[in-house]
């Protein structure tokens, strides 16, 4: 689509919005920026798009209130992933027959290269950015890009022929693509996550399953054969399918068997890595992330050799079952990235000690019963902040964990407090809260480092 010259409306002034407007005006559209927060700080707002832009930007900025007027002439509107698609206003604008992009579908239309896109409810971040050092190891021009922090939209403008840009790609960005074409794509999981979003776990499998909408049958999509939506989805998938399993020998893909990773062929499997000594991930979920890493990168014309070569220099993303310090025996992990249940079940099933678990948030419309059966018996302590804790507390107990081992906090330093003091030489402590941040923390990078910074300062 044309936009020299064209009113082009932007929904949203964070990153996301940031980068669209800056490649819009950069490519002679007049971006109309709208934020629905009427105390949005439009001053700020354009010192950003002028330290991106290099000059003073032509944008107009409407915040509060939706002026339907707004829309007079425009063809496009892009919207930031936190927009949802179903908003009245943006509704409005689909029944005035403007296109309805994202931030990745903007972006892919000025970039060039070959796209590796990933997504998935868990695993997606580790993964990303194990196939995006592997691919900066092998090629000499990549951009590790999307729902990973890194706009797809800042990157696009610097691209070239020969450029692999790797992608993260949440269900979000997902919702409003129209010519995305990823040559290798993966999905790693669905579970139940963001209903409060899509209200149906229909609507999400199928915002997931978008990845591989312009995909052909030159193309491939990487698989996890051990979740029921992605192995019943390799039966309709437009590309070639790779899948990986964790739990059992496949005859065709990437399988994990005793302490091994295999590559199978028509029934003859290759050995290609131990996961205790040429690994430095722990947890059946990074092995499986492991795999799709694998699939994703020899999918993409990536050498074995060079493949496991940088897994085994490749350590642990930041905020997933991060380990963080031993302090006075007792072991600390930072697993803040872990916003839903699924994610947080690879985190204590990674523990192999005794733990006391901070969990709770913002409440996604989630249930708890999975996850707290899964403690397994590991977990002495459970911890809870934050507006779930009294629902995770209700369904902890339903499921048979004692009432008098969950402890009620009001603050974060309260929890950790708590923790060092309950916590026993031997023990570990993990932050893996099942919940997303927003109400207590901007995000869960925040919430993150304010954990790693309080253990830091721990006495030894």
């Amino acid at each position: 689509m044309e936009v020299r010259n064209q009113r082009v409306i932007v929904v949203g002034t964070g990153k996301s919005g940031i980068g669209s407007a800056v490649l819009l005006e950069k490519n002679g559209a007049l971006p109309v920026i709208y934020d629905g927060n009427k105390e949005t700080d439009i001053e700020a707002v354009q010192a950003s798009l002028r330290e991106k832009l290099g000059y003073e930007t032509a944008a107009v900025i409407h915040t509060g209130v939706f002026q339907k007027d707004i829309t007079d002439g425009v063809r496009l509107a892009v919207l930031s992933p936190g927009v949802p698609v179903d908003a009245d206003f943006v509704v409005y604008m689909k029944e005035q027959g403007i296109h309805i992009w994202g931030e990745i579908e903007l972006a892919y239309h000025f970039a060039r290269g070959r796209v590796l896109a990933i997504t998935g409810t868990n695993g997606k971040t580790t993964t990303t950015s194990l196939v995006g050092q592997i691919m900066q190891e092998y090629h000499e021009s990549v951009y590790i890009v999307g729902n990973i922090g890194n706009p797809y939209t800042d990157a696009a403008p610097l691209m070239r022929d020969d450029t692999v840009s790797v992608a993260e790609i949440s269900s979000f960005q997902l919702e409003t693509i129209e010519d995305f074409h990823p040559q290798v794509s993966a999905i790693l999981n669905i579970t139940p996550d963001h209903l409060n979003r899509h209200h149906t776990m229909e609507n999400y499998v199928a915002a997931k399953e978008a990845v591989t909408t312009n995909q052909t049958a030159e193309d491939y999509c990487i698989l996890n054969y051990e979740n029921g939506y992605t192995r019943a989805f390799g039966d309709r998938c437009p590309a070639q399918v790779v899948y990986f399993s964790s739990a059992r020998r496949l005859r065709d893909g990437l399988y994990y068997e005793g302490e091994e990773i295999y590559l199978a062929a028509d029934g003859t499997s290759q050995r290609l890595l131990n996961v205790k000594t040429d690994m430095n991930l722990v947890g059946v979920c990074n092995i499986e992330n492991v795999m799709a890493a694998i699939g994703v990168s020899m999918s993409a014309g990536v050498p074995m050799e060079n493949i496991l070569a940088t897994i085994r220099r490749f350590v642990a993303v930041e905020h997933r079952i991060e380990y963080v310090a031993t302090r006075r025996g007792v072991v600390y992990y930072n697993d803040s990235k872990a916003t839903n249940t699924d994610a947080a079940i690879q985190g204590i099933r990674a523990m192999d000690r005794p733990t006391i678990l901070i969990g709770g948030g913002y409440d996604k419309g989630s249930t708890y019963e999975d996850w707290i059966n899964s403690f397994d018996g590991k977990v002495k302590k459970l911890v809870l902040i934050g507006q779930t804790r009294e629902k995770i507390a209700e369904s902890a107990v339903e499921c048979g964990f004692p009432r008098e081992d969950i402890l009620f906090e009001d603050t974060f330093e309260a929890a950790l407090d708590t923790c060092v003091r309950e916590a026993r030489d031997g023990d570990a402590v993990l932050l893996s809260p099942a919940c997303a941040s927003w109400g207590m923390f901007p995000n869960y990078e925040v919430r993150g480092r304010r954990f790693k910074d309080y253990v830091n300062n721990l006495e030894e």
